[in-house]
């Protein structure tokens, strides 16, 4: 069963056995609608470990149809893997645009002996539930499964119906409680109602007594710890980023996001401007150039400056949608996480959204005074969940320990900046591995900026070359 040549990498150790286990559920069960939870901490790779499992039941003839459902910021990470890393033959859909292109996408599929992959975000799931129960995959995948936490949401009912039409099941998550054991219910529901019934009213009955004000507050009956912690292991592998020894001290992780149409045609036009007014520059230079550059860069951000750079115009979520995300994931693992952005309207915004989910935070930017409060604010109040930091202020003298996750939702061009960024969290003190997200919008000056400072590649000057053979920034 350690035959991993259905990757082209070699696994970690823990996927490796994470792999194991799965399939050693799956071919042991009874059951005909067989589950299994991966609980991997965010840089640990369960989706890798995911792919080793879908191609391992492909190998052994057992799967055809496979339904991946996850956070629409991640799509395109699923895509992006499999290509990266699946060594078997797959036909994959990431379903996209309205119901009715999503549908046709569905039914396009070819009648050959690959395996069918279809990638889903879970508001489209529950709406096209009909569609995908015709679709009948054999193994669903729940990415991020504290997404149906909520057992009433049209979203967990719609992936419980899903689920109990599946043979095999996995559910991906950091950990599936977070002192609130009232969530594990609906995400056990989806992987294998044979654990906690299929009851939602007879389970909370059993397992907690109701208390507070109205008797409306579901209290855990703490003599039932054990029973209630090795009937949710007994189908779950547990995977924490200190204790993989053969992790690398730095994980990456780039998400490809699609940028709105609207915001796309913007950022299109903006493009065409500046190549129509450099085409004939004698004297192009790289001032000029990254001058323009910037106004793509804050597109790709979300925002749109008017011509006499006083006010911007906000024309796309994606990366804040993508964001919230991340740190929706950290929270349900008790991680802290680093926000890094560029632009005042983004670390403006990061602000706005954190305030509103009453999530406390930390911040060093530009109009900060009292830079080491908010530093030790963020490494020692275990409340203080999220950083924020402006690349150009968070550079030297800064000690970011209590976080081993940092989030780059824009860059600037400096490749100091870059490397001083990343050092305020892998430096003396941090005790586990660090992962470093990029929010990346796809076909966008993102990835060459991205690509140059992690090669080390002279910017300013691919750019320039970039322009003087006609190549666009959404070129690849």
């Amino acid at each position: 069963m350690g035959d991993c040549s259905i990757v082209k990498v070699k696994p970690f150790n823990h996927q490796i056995k994470g792999m194991e286990l799965a399939i050693n559920r799956f071919n042991n069960s009874t059951l005909y609608s067989k589950g299994f939870a991966l609980l991997m901490e965010m840089g640990t790779g369960k989706t890798l470990t995911s792919i080793l499992i879908a191609g391992k039941l492909y190998q052994e003839d057992k799967i055809n149809r496979v339904l991946i459902v996850a956070p629409l910021s991640i799509l395109g990470v699923w895509e992006q893997e499999f290509i990266k890393f699946a060594n078997y033959e797959y036909d994959l859909k990431v379903l996209a645009g309205s119901l009715a292109n999503k549908r046709k996408q569905l039914m396009s599929f070819k009648d050959d002996e690959k395996l069918k992959i279809v990638i889903v975000n879970y508001e489209s799931a529950w709406r096209m539930k009909e569609e995908l129960f015709k679709y009948n995959a054999d193994l669903i995948i729940a990415d991020e499964g504290h997404k149906l936490k909520d057992n009433r949401s049209s979203q967990s009912k719609g992936m419980h119906e899903l689920g109990d039409r599946a043979k095999y099941k996995l559910l991906l998550t950091g950990t599936v409680i977070t002192n609130k054991e009232i969530d594990i219910y609906s995400q056990y529901r989806f992987l294998d109602k044979t654990i906690f019934g299929d009851s939602f009213y007879k389970w909370r009955n059993y397992y907690f007594t109701m208390g507070g004000y109205g008797l409306h507050t579901p209290i855990f009956k703490k003599q039932l710890t054990d029973e209630f912690q090795n009937k949710f292991m007994s189908v779950a592998y547990r995977v924490r980023k200190d204790e993989c020894l053969d992790l690398p001290q730095i994980t990456e992780e780039v998400r490809s996001l699609d940028l709105e149409p609207e915001a796309m045609k913007v950022y299109k036009q903006l493009e065409d401007e500046m190549f129509a007014r450099f085409k004939d520059d004698k004297e192009l230079t790289v001032t000029n150039v990254l001058t323009k550059i910037l106004r793509l860069s804050q597109v790709t951000g979300g925002y749109l400056p008017n011509d006499n750079d006083s006010q911007s115009t906000n024309i796309s979520t994606v990366k804040m949608e993508a964001l919230i995300d991340i740190i929706d994931s950290a929270r349900q693992e008790d991680k802290k996480v680093v926000v890094i952005a560029r632009f005042n309207e983004e670390l403006n915004a990061i602000e706005n959204m954190l305030k509103l989910k009453k999530i406390n935070y930390s911040v060093v930017r530009g109009s900060i005074k009292n830079r080491d409060e908010q530093i030790s604010e963020f490494q020692n109040n275990p409340e203080c969940k999220v950083f924020v930091g402006q690349i150009a202020t968070c550079g030297l003298g800064i000690t970011l320990t209590a976080s081993s996750i940092m989030v780059f939702y824009s860059m600037d061009y400096s490749m100091s900046n870059f490397e001083q960024c990343k050092a305020r969290i892998h430096r003396a003190g941090q005790k586990e591995n660090c992962h470093y997200i990029y929010l990346v919008c796809k076909n966008t000056v993102d990835r060459k900026v991205l690509r140059a400072l992690r090669n080390k590649i002279d910017l300013a000057k691919s750019l320039v070359d970039d322009f003087k053979i006609g190549k666009k920034t959404s070129e690849e």
